[in-house]
């Protein structure tokens, strides 16, 4: 399958994302729920679930990978908005669902809070050894402050490895990493990533919305024969280096 992309001005897709939006503002409202504090998430999110009910005519959680099962797309999880695990489990207990966008009144309030009073600040006041670079790199989880060293260090020549965004094409026009490599997107996987034509011997980390749809494809890329893989942990929503679109 090739890669597909949605054109976010067309008609269509402003009329779907019009609908979605009553959708979330349904569901917020059925469930006494707030919606999270920083807005880019929840559009994030609204444009997700429009894309994938143009594409599969249904409200798959974005933040999920969709896989084809006995002829039919299929959310892993079974995750279809609202879903039941951030219903019963994920909001009660965390105060969030897992792509972040139906929150509890009291998990939304300190947000709002942390916003207000914090600023994301990345030092790098150390330069790393190679040595540091590498084991670094080897690593299957890594987080928002460590993506970024490992960038800088890779500007200097001190590290390699591919960055790859498995999201979809409209959620790379959003924004993606500044210095992603590839976009292989989940809905048209084995076909991008032959596209991509990479190494499988490389370093290669994944990254998505949340850390997911990426957290997957990490688990099956090595049976394609790919040896070195790392995940951004909380994915984009996390990073606080820089983006670009």
């Amino acid at each position: 399958m090739s890669m597909i992309k949605i054109d976010m001005n067309s008609p269509e897709f402003i009329e779907r994302m019009e609908k979605t939006v009553k959708f979330t503002d349904k569901v917020i409202s059925q469930f006494g729920w707030e919606y999270h504090p920083e807005q880019d998430i929840n559009e994030g999110v609204q444009m997700g679930l429009a894309r994938n009910k143009m594409m599969y005519n249904k409200l798959f959680c974005p933040c999920f990978m969709v896989e084809e099962v006995d002829g039919k797309p299929q959310s892993v999880d079974n995750r279809t908005c609202p879903c039941t695990p951030a219903i019963e489990k994920e909001i009660p207990e965390l105060g969030a669902c897992h792509c972040g966008i139906f929150c509890t009144p009291e998990f939304a309030a300190k947000k709002r809070i942390e916003m207000g009073i914090e600023e994301v600040v990345h030092t790098h006041s150390r330069g790393l050894t190679k040595e540091e670079c590498q084991i670094l790199v080897d690593q299957a989880e890594i987080d928002s402050d460590e993506m970024v060293s490992l960038l800088e260090a890779r500007e200097l020549g001190m590290v390699d490895f591919k960055l790859v965004d498995v999201r979809e094409d409209m959620e790379w026009q959003m924004n993606h990493i500044k210095g992603a490599d590839s976009l292989i997107p989940t809905s048209s996987f084995y076909q991008a990533l032959e596209e991509a034509k990479l190494d499988k011997n490389e370093n290669i980390i994944l990254y998505c919305h949340v850390g997911s749809r990426s957290a997957h494809v990490a688990r099956i890329m090595p049976d394609l024969g790919y040896k070195k893989l790392g995940n951004l942990t909380h994915g984009i929503v996390s990073y606080g280096g820089e983006k670009e679109n």
